[in-house]
């Protein structure tokens, strides 16, 4: 008992530390932002609401950004203009931080049984490291609303389509009625064939979206005939915060970017991803195909800032996840666990900013897409991996992961175990 309350004790200071060192790093490398997105939000709803005036029609002073999602995401949103503005900080920041460790809790949890490590504490190093990593710090000082759309998706993916629930395909839909990107899970459920599920996510964004509708008619015919065309009120493509297929096109030549480069790239990219996410389908690894999906919607978004990044945290967990399933001391482990630490080094340490104001010649080229180059690399060579026990039997969380190989065969030893690389349960 005296053992075990040693190690609770140097845990607890354990964590209390790396929290003051993300704190010191936090005042030196965050970029405060004034909550500049959730300002534009606040200004449009109270714009609309009391001022009477349309809400695609708002923009924030001294600046060409408005509101740039669907009346239904309004409609969600619609509170915040009965709230002060401190008001609305702290949900915004609350919501994002329980959302997250909800999320975390999800997929660190199995890890941390397999490996036999402290649940908490596991949780709350990887919250406070989440804390550094430059997308998610940019979504709480913007205040973004992504990593809410990504636990919307993740109760889908995670939680209910692995146990059958008729109810799967409701956060897929009600994401992609808030904010059009997410629609990309739609077709993910399409391309693995999980038609019920995905028949509810397009019920229920076609509902959400005619719900908003009957209740603003006028904010809904300017958003779908104007407002979503009007892509100068997302902004520059070029800027270095666009880490899209899109954003490499464009900075090749800001003046005249190919659409046609950009399209053939968007292809091939939806092309390997729709192959990999089925492999990982007819694996029963949903939290890849979360994973995957995440990262091709950054890569095949149009505008992909640097906060909406946070998709990539998946992968990167799964990373940690597949290095902790190999066996110890293998360079299998060692390769895995290297990915993990140099992917979050890179996202947490501003490194494209370098280039902001110049990105021509081969190190701009390079060095100023970085994050792309990491989304484009999780989702080629992300592990997919096998789990043997069944839906809704409970074993889940705890099952150790049998297949093991980026290109789904399962490893030499363990294909008769479990019927063959291309069994599926």
């Amino acid at each position: 008992m005296v053992q075990g309350a040693s190690r609770t004790v140097a845990q607890v200071v354990g964590v209390l530390l790396l929290a003051v060192a993300v704190t010191a790093f936090l005042s030196v490398a965050a970029v405060r932002h004034g909550f500049f997105d959730l300002q534009v939000y606040y200004g449009a709803l109270n714009w609309w609401v009391h001022d009477g005036g349309e809400i695609y029609d708002y923009l924030r002073p001294l600046t060409q950004y408005g509101f740039t999602y669907p009346p239904f995401a309004a409609l969600v949103m619609l509170p915040m203009a009965y709230l002060p503005w401190l008001a609305a900080i702290v949900v915004s920041v609350a919501a994002t931080v329980v959302v997250t460790a909800v999320l975390f809790w999800w997929l660190i949890d199995p890890i941390s049984r397999r490996a036999g490590w402290t649940r908490w504490f596991v949780l709350a190093v990887a919250l406070c490291l989440a804390a550094a990593y430059e997308p998610m710090r940019e979504t709480v000082n913007f205040g973004q609303v992504n990593m809410l759309l990504l636990f919307l998706v993740a109760v889908d993916l995670l939680r209910l389509l692995p146990r059958g629930n008729r109810w799967a395909g409701v956060g897929i839909g009600l994401a992609t009625a808030i904010k059009l990107t997410p629609g990309i899970f739609i077709v993910y459920l399409l391309v693995t064939r999980r038609w019920r599920a995905a028949v509810t996510s397009m019920v229920t964004a076609a509902a959400a979206t005619l719900v908003a509708a009957a209740l603003f008619p006028d904010a809904s015919r300017e958003f779908w005939t104007e407002a979503l065309w009007n892509t100068g009120r997302v902004g520059e493509l070029a800027f270095v915060s666009n880490q899209s297929l899109r954003g490499v096109v464009a900075r090749l030549d800001p003046v005249h970017p190919s659409t046609l480069a950009w399209l053939v790239l968007v292809l091939g990219t939806l092309a390997l991803w729709a192959w990999r996410s089925h492999r990982a389908a007819a694996a029963g690894d949903e939290a890849t195909g979360l994973a995957l999906t995440g990262a091709v919607m950054c890569l095949v978004s149009p505008v992909t800032w640097v906060h909406h990044l946070v998709w990539l945290l998946p992968a990167l967990i799964l990373l940690v996840d597949n290095a902790m399933a190999a066996s110890a001391r293998t360079l299998r482990r060692s390769l895995l666990l290297a990915a993990a630490f140099v992917g979050y080094g890179l996202l947490t340490s501003r490194i494209v900013w370098s280039w902001e104001q110049d990105f021509t010649g081969l190190d701009g080229f390079l060095g100023s897409n970085t994050y792309v180059w990491i989304s484009l690399a999780l989702m080629a060579f992300l592990p997919v991996r096998r789990w043997p026990a069944p839906p809704g039997s409970g074993d889940e969380a705890s099952a150790v992961p049998q297949l093991d190989e980026p290109d789904g065969r399962a490893p030499a030893g363990e294909r008769n175990r479990v019927g063959g690389p291309l069994s599926v349960r």
